[in-house]
């Protein structure tokens, strides 16, 4: 069983900064595509960034693309999402995903086989 845990979420001021871990246990890690995706309170949940297996391919969403970063650490079980200069429309609950394809990235929420619990997300202005 594949399970996936988010940390690092909490109230930030507008030009902060947050790092997100996801630490996922059960199946192989490096086998995985990572996904940082995002709920807003009254929308739909958006793609927010993605990493493929080896950490080699990397691809984000345009309102973000210069302000986070996504990484991983295999030898950990772990992928992260480091957020800096953090705006108010930024605050959502954040979840990480793992789809079962290392090489290709994806964007799309049901190309994604497993889903953490999300951690909140909250920037004040």
């Amino acid at each position: 069983q594949v399970q996936l845990v988010e940390s690092g979420g909490g109230l930030v001021q507008a030009g902060g900064s947050l790092r997100l871990s996801c630490v996922v246990s059960g199946g192989t890690f490096s086998s995985y595509t990572m996904g940082w995706f995002r709920q807003a309170p009254g929308k739909e949940r958006d793609f927010v960034a993605t990493i493929n297996g080896s950490g080699g391919r990397l691809d984000y969403a345009d309102s973000v693309k210069g302000r986070f970063t996504i990484s991983r650490d295999n030898a950990k079980n772990t992928v992260y999402l480091q957020m800096n200069d953090l705006k108010p429309e930024d605050t959502a609950v954040y979840y990480c995903a793992a789809r079962e394809a290392p090489y290709t990235l994806s964007r799309i929420l049901s190309r994604y086989d497993y889903w953490g619990q999300g951690t909140q997300v909250t920037v004040s202005s």
